[in-house]
This record gives structure tokens, C-alpha cells and sequence, in this order.
């Protein structure tokens, strides 16, 4: 009979087998001092010790129990008759379940015939992320005086193994995670891995929902019997019961995430992207190239130039029109500190506040910083869900915009450069934002989500409705061009940020933007990656087209 218990009737087992070894010890001890026999001492005290070849044999028992609780396979084979089969299986146990403890407790031995001793035994193990195992198993013992060896053979062991099987563990059926449709989700960087040995979820959602996924037990493995040669499972010892674990469902739409994991194909950068429902803030997609880790949700970079869709945020509250005058000079100097535009490029004379956004002019916004006060972006990004804490179903990066601590800090933000901070995430919200006109607090696991986090400020109508015509401009006018040929009405703006502290300095690129036809929001980081336009724009528009196709 198997089972699997506690270990609370230990205890009194443990006792039985402790009086057994003094017994047998005191008698081997007296039969020295008295000078006489062995064997003519027990059976002088028959009665109270038993049968001196059961006496004998559970001196061996004892051996090879307790050389199994210690894990010392080669020690317990060699008190076998074939010791090399009797080691290989038991250190295959050992090995398979890997016991954080093992305790072997005995009954009484009895005597089936001349030379030949059985005892009932029970092993009771705490097995790792399976719970406590326990069984009930039979040894015999063969020999004459104090010669004995424990008759090894597979089903002592374990009683519900043949020869050639063993004892392993095997992953429970876990819940799936499921995108918006009710299909098992495919995304791998979203998803994450199981440990195969322990059963754990270890990274993604399986490691943050692990707890519902496996039904709250902890226990995600089950001892199995499996031949040793293929590795099949034979049957289940434990775990045999329906999982009880919960689906998590998510809002990935496979279409979505399809198309942007297939953009993602092919590039050799580390990138990312993440699409957006404006209207409720529904994550539709977040594909990773490499997969592993979900830099779509949890990356932290400086958002460069994508984030002057906030500064502009700041500018148009302050007054300022899109079609203002605004001068792009080659070169912007703070303090002594010298900012410059891409390839040190120049507008013409006569340039407006829109074409300085659409071509993405640092020296501009830089310049503009002298109009802002230290928590003047800190406080349009509020506006912008930036700063709070997103109960989002999943871990996530939210983004950081410091209050300046000086007017070179200042001057830098404005470009989304010194210390703020965004993920993808982040990015494809403040488009999703411009698309809707108010934060919506993007969402993964809607189940999940106990408060969603409601912005303290809201953009007015007016600097919406701009903000918007300069999105678009940057697609039709400006360095937004890669998306031009679109159908849709794409608004953008693009993004190339530096990091490092190389001369000149490594980039990323970035890209966000929205459809203007329909409900989606996204952005593109491309790691490393060189200009937004140039790099990440291609990105974004092999995503859209595979929407379109």
C-alpha cells in the first residue's frame, strides 16, 4: 500500500527501531562478559528478544535502512546480495526525488522459514514542491549466524515498480495562460518559463500567477513510476486528481501580437514592441526580440525625443500654438553645456512650433526649457499617468520624470534625456493617451487589477487637439516618413536617445505613434538601434502592415 501523510506516527516507529538496536547490542555485549555463545545467549532470553536469526537479521536491517535515510547509496548496496543493482536503483530514487528528508521506520521482523527474515518497513519523504510522499514496503533478509544480506529486488523498493523502473518526478498540469480570444497565449517573453525540475513558475506570468496557475497548493510535481530506459511515465503515484489550478486570461489579441512579433523577425537588436487600446487601455501585444526578458513592460530607458510629446504638452498649456514662429539653430547652450539636433541639422528661417516637432529639433525645446519651471514636466507627465503606481496584472516599469534639480537638468529632460525614465509601455500609453484625450491605465490581466490608477491631471481640449495635428504632421511633413504611405492615418513621433558615456554616443531608437482609424496605440524600441526614423520607423511600419494584411 502507498500513501501520503505526515510525519506525526514517526515517532513511535522510530522508538520501536531505537529498542530494537539496544536489544541487540546488549545482547552481543553480555554474551562477551558472560564468555559464552552468541546464539546461546538469545536463546536464553527468547522471550524478550526474540528469534536470534530475526535478532540477527535486524542488525542488518538497521544498516541498510539507515545508510538509505543517510543517502549513502554504495554503503546500502554493498549490504545487499547484488549490490550494484540494489545501488544504481536506489541512488536513481534519491537522485529523482531529491528528499529534503527521508525517514525509514521498521516494524517487527519475523522469520518465514530457516535462514530467511522479513520486515515491513515504511519510507516517508518531503519531496520538494510535491508534498510529503510515504509508503509501505516489504524487506527479506537471508543468511545464517551473524552472516545477512538484505535480498534486494525492485518492488522492495517500492511495491508498485517492476525491474527496470524507477521513481521520479514529474510537472503537474498547470492552468494555461490564455490571451483575450480564450487560447493558450503565444508569446514566450510574456508567458515565461516553469522550472522543469521543481515544477515553479520562474519568470513571466507563470512565475507571477504561480500560486493560481497550480491551484494555490504549492505543490506543481508529482512522484511518478517511469522506466528507466525511455523515461515514460508508467503511473502516477501522486498529483492523480484533477488540477485545480485557475486559467489566467489575458488582453492580448493574437493578431496583434502575431504582427508585431513578426516586425520583430529578423532584427538583430534587443527591441521591443507594445501596442495599446486607447479606449480602455487593454494591452494588445508586447513582443520581445530576443524573448526572455519582457523589456515590452519592464524596460527602463531614456525615452529621447518621444518624450517631447509631454514638453509640447507643457509649451501649448503654456500658450503656445503650433503655428508659432520657433527657431532650430544648429546648436542650444545651457550653462555651458552644448545640446545639438541629429546630424547637427537646421531649420529654415520661418519655421513653426509644429515643424520643429515633426522633425524632432532639440535645439528648439532646449531653448524652450528657459519658459519652464523645474516641475513643469514633471507635473504635464502627471497628466500622462507617469508617476504613479499602475496595477497593470503584471510587473511593469511606469516611468520616472524627476522634479529638475537644475537648469541643465531641466534643458535635458525637455529632449526626454538626463534622468527620465520609460518602458515601451510607458511610451505606447502617452500615444494611447493623445489618441483618447485622457490616461487609461493600461491592463494586462483585467481579473487581476484591484485599483487602476487614475491620473491627477488631465490634458485640456485645446492642447489634445494640437498635440494630435502635430502627430500627424510628423508623419505626413516630417521624420515620421517611413509610416507616409500608409493607410490608416498613422500619427507618430520619433525618438533617438542617447546613453553611455561614449563620444559620440550610442543610441537607441524609438518610435510611437496611433492608428487615427481605429483603436490602437503602440511604440517600437529598437536597443542600440541608431535614429528613430531611420530604424525604428521601418519597425513600426512592417507592424502596421502586417495589420493592414
Amino acid at each position: 500500500m502507498t500513501h501520503s501523510d505526515s510525519y506525526g506516527d514517526y515517532s513511535s516507529h522510530r522508538r520501536r527501531r531505537s529498542r530494537g538496536r539496544t536489544i541487540v547490542w546488549v545482547v552481543a555485549a553480555l554474551a562477551v562478559t558472560a564468555g559464552i555463545g552468541y546464539w546461546g545467549y538469545s536463546t536464553l532470553v527468547a522471550d524478550e528478544v526474540s528469534d536470534p536469526q530475526v535478532v540477527a537479521a535486524t542488525v542488518e536491517f538497521e544498516k541498510f535502512f539507515d545508510a538509505w535515510e543517510a543517502g549513502d547509496v554504495r554503503r546500502a548496496g554493498r549490504l545487499t546480495n547484488t549490490p550494484d543493482k540494489a545501488e544504481s536503483l536506489i541512488k536513481s530514487v534519491m537522485t529523482n526525488l531529491e528528499p529534503s528528508k527521508t525517514e525509514i521506520s521498521a516494524g517487527t521482523g519475523e522469520r518465514r522459514a530457516e535462514g530467511e527474515v522479513e520486515i515491513p518497513f515504511t519510507v516517508k519523504m518531503a519531496v520538494p514542491r510535491a508534498g510529503d510522499y510515504a509508503w509501505d514496503s516489504k524487506a527479506k533478509a537471508v543468511g545464517s549466524g551473524d552472516k545477512w544480506k538484505i535480498e534486494f529486488h525492485t518492488e522492495m523498493v517500492h511495491p508498485e515498480m517492476v525491474p527496470g523502473q524507477t521513481l521520479a518526478l514529474e510537472s503537474r498540469d498547470r492552468a494555461a495562460i490564455l490571451d483575450k480570444n480564450g487560447e493558450e497565449l503565444q508569446s514566450a517573453s510574456l508567458v515565461g518559463l516553469v522550472d522543469a525540475r521543481t515544477g515553479k513558475g520562474v519568470s513571466g506570468l507563470e512565475a507571477f500567477y504561480d500560486e493560481q496557475l497550480t491551484g494555490g497548493s504549492g505543490l506543481s510535481r508529482s512522484v511518478v513510476v517511469v522506466d528507466r530506459q525511455s523515461g515514460h511515465v508508467v503511473k502516477k503515484l501522486t498529483g492523480t486528481g484533477p488540477s485545480q489550478g485557475k486559467p489566467v486570461r489575458t488582453t492580448i489579441d493574437p493578431l496583434v501580437q502575431g504582427a508585431a512579433a513578426e516586425a520583430l523577425t529578423g532584427v538583430k537588436k534587443n527591441a521591443a514592441i507594445v501596442a495599446i487600446d486607447p479606449s480602455n487601455g487593454q494591452i494588445l501585444a508586447a513582443a520581445n526580440m530576443p524573448s526572455g526578458m519582457n523589456r515590452a513592460l519592464e524596460g527602463r530607458y531614456p525615452p529621447g525625443s518621444t518624450f517631447k510629446v509631454v514638453t509640447a504638452a507643457a509649451l501649448l498649456k503654456q500658450g503656445m500654438k503650433p503655428s508659432d514662429r520657433a527657431d532650430c539653430p544648429k546648436f542650444a547652450t545651457v550653462n555651458g553645456q552644448r545640446f545639438e539636433n541629429q546630424d547637427q541639422f537646421v531649420l529654415p528661417a520661418g519655421s513653426t512650433f509644429r515643424d520643429n516637432f515633426a522633425h524632432s529639433c532639440n535645439t528648439f525645446f532646449v531653448n524652450s526649457s528657459a519658459k519652464l519651471s523645474g516641475s513643469t514636466l514633471h507635473d504635464t507627465a502627471e497628466a500622462f499617468g507617469i508617476g504613479g503606481t499602475w496595477d497593470v496584472g503584471t510587473t511593469t516599469y511606469d516611468g520616472s520624470v524627476p522634479v529638475a534639480g537644475s537648469a541643465n537638468d531641466k534643458a535635458a529632460s525637455t529632449i526626454g534625456q538626463a534622468r527620465v525614465q520609460a518602458s515601451p509601455l510607458v511610451m505606447a500609453s502617452i500615444a494611447a493617451t493623445v489618441k483618447e484625450g485622457v490616461f487609461k491605465q493600461p491592463s494586462l490581466v483585467p481579473a487581476a487589477v484591484k485599483k487602476r490608477y487614475e491620473a491627477p491631471a488631465r490634458l485640456d481640449a485645446g492642447v489634445v487637439d494640437a498635440l494630435r495635428g502635430m502627430m500627424r504632421a510628423t508623419v505626413t511633413d516630417g521624420a515620421g516618413r517611413a509610416l507616409r504611405d500608409l493607410p490608416g492615418e498613422p500619427h507618430a513621433k520619433t525618438g533617438t536617445a542617447e546613453f553611455g558615456t561614449e563620444t559620440p554616443p550610442r543610441t537607441h531608437a524609438w518610435m510611437i505613434g496611433y492608428q487615427g482609424d481605429r483603436n490602437l496605440a503602440w511604440s517600437v524600441l529598437l536597443e542600440d538601434g541608431g535614429s528613430g526614423g531611420s530604424d525604428a520607423g521601418p519597425i513600426a511600419a512592417k507592424f502596421l502592415k502586417n495589420l493592414i494584411g
